[in-house]
């Protein structure tokens, strides 16, 4: 086969995308606009998730302490520098970026836009932190600029939702993904591998829903823990144990073949915080990972979309 429109890949890799989007090449710049979660702050509970640490999502490039325009032109000019960078995506990363005000949460979208080679926003969000209101302000914002809406789905098993302390179950986040596709929206679903508890069924479980819903986008992510986390103390106790890296890529290549073929693979592994890094520690060799996935592919003659099933066949298979 000629994997030649996925840029030589045997997945759908976001670059390509936003390549065909844009025409030129367009990366994220990674945004702190000072948010919490209302499973932190005491609406829903506190500490949050059991992996979540207190900078969130957070990645290197986010600092708190700049302003919105600070943080852009600096990881705009890392960006330019590094990688070549023409046009950037403001990513709104860091904890639940839609729980604020309405007319805060407006300045702070708006302000992302304004700055110089900004071509669209990435909004990072839970389910239940999207009111009619707030999906006016997306719908309204998708009109005017590129706006992917970032969901986290995490898994579908409800047991694991609760032990992981997420707040919400799986209905909820359906309720969400359903009225954003009601509005137009892009969305972009986020899964995480090797929860507690969970067996490669389970996964395979939430990768066939997840391929059934025919998302926009995917990310997929290895559970790793941080210091100063409940999950931390979980790998010390030997109540968790991470997957190993074949383990990892296996799964992944696993959950590529299910995916429908347009549906865009924005994340295949997380970057975690090396400073803040608990374990496993081989999940900072993103490299080494990614170039796994294609190997692995490779000698499976395989490629996204190779045994995805109809939507409702599949959740039917699975019981949703």
């Amino acid at each position: 086969m000629d994997f030649s429109h996925w840029g030589g890949k045997r997945y759908h890799p976001v670059s390509q995308h936003l390549k065909k989007q844009f025409g030129c090449k367009v990366y994220r710049v990674s945004i702190d606009a000072g948010f919490t979660c209302p499973n932190r702050d005491g609406t829903l509970g506190e500490g949050g998730c059991i992996y979540c640490g207190e900078r969130g999502a957070a990645s290197i490039g986010a600092e708190r302490k700049l302003s919105i325009a600070g943080q852009l032109q600096t990881g705009m000019s890392v960006m330019r520098s590094k990688n070549r960078a023409e046009k950037f995506i403001a990513y709104f990363q860091s904890f639940t970026n839609t729980y604020e005000n309405l007319p805060l949460l407006r300045k702070l979208y708006e302000d992302a836009l304004d700055a110089d080679d900004v071509v669209g926003l990435a909004i990072s969000t839970r389910p239940d932190c999207l009111s009619d209101e707030i999906f006016d302000l997306l719908q309204d914002l998708n009109q005017k600029t590129y706006l992917l809406l970032e969901l986290g789905l995490q898994t579908i098993h409800d047991r694991s939702l609760e032990l992981i302390n997420r707040g919400h179950d799986f209905s909820c986040f359906l309720k969400s993904y359903e009225e954003a596709g009601n509005r137009g929206l892009r969305v972009c679903v986020h899964s995480i591998l090797g929860l507690p508890g969970e067996s490669y069924s389970d996964m395979m479980e939430t990768a066939q829903v997840l391929a059934s819903l025919r998302p926009d986008g995917v990310k997929l992510h290895l559970l790793h823990a941080l210091k100063d986390t409940p999950l931390a103390d979980m790998y010390r106790s030997g109540e968790w144990k991470p997957m190993e890296m074949e383990e990892y890529i296996h799964v992944v290549c696993d959950i590529i073949e299910k995916l429908h073929p347009e549906t865009i693979v924005h994340r295949l592994t997380g970057d975690p915080l090396r400073g803040y890094l608990v374990a496993p520690e081989w999940c900072i060799k993103k490299w080494e990972v990614l170039n796994g996935i294609d190997r692995e592919l490779i000698l499976r003659e395989s490629f996204q979309g190779k045994f995805f099933v109809d939507g409702d066949r599949a959740l039917k298979e699975v019981g949703v």
